[in-house]
């Protein structure tokens, strides 16, 4: 996968963890995308060198989706812990 199908599946996975997790975030939506965005690296990173499972090259692999979505709710939640919710 290029920049490009990560940044989509980014911007995927960003939507996806927003659905999970509803509320009105700090950033909106332009903040929301870009924790997808940013997500999806961190949770191929982490799927990589912490379960041993390296993200395969195929945009349509489950494990691949999993990743950048957990990883887009990790962020999001510790962009949620730090930040709080400035838009009250």
């Amino acid at each position: 996968m290029g920049i490009v199908s990560w940044i989509v599946l980014g911007l995927l996975a960003g939507a996806i963890a927003k659905v999970l997790l509803p509320g009105r975030d700090p950033g909106g939506l332009i903040g929301t995308t870009v924790i997808g965005i940013a997500g999806a690296f961190v949770g191929g990173w982490l799927s990589a060198h912490f379960l041993h499972r390296p993200v395969t090259k195929h945009f349509f692999d489950g494990a691949t989706w999993a990743a950048a979505i957990g990883g887009s709710l990790v962020l999001l939640i510790l962009y949620r812990v730090l930040f709080g919710n400035s838009r009250d």
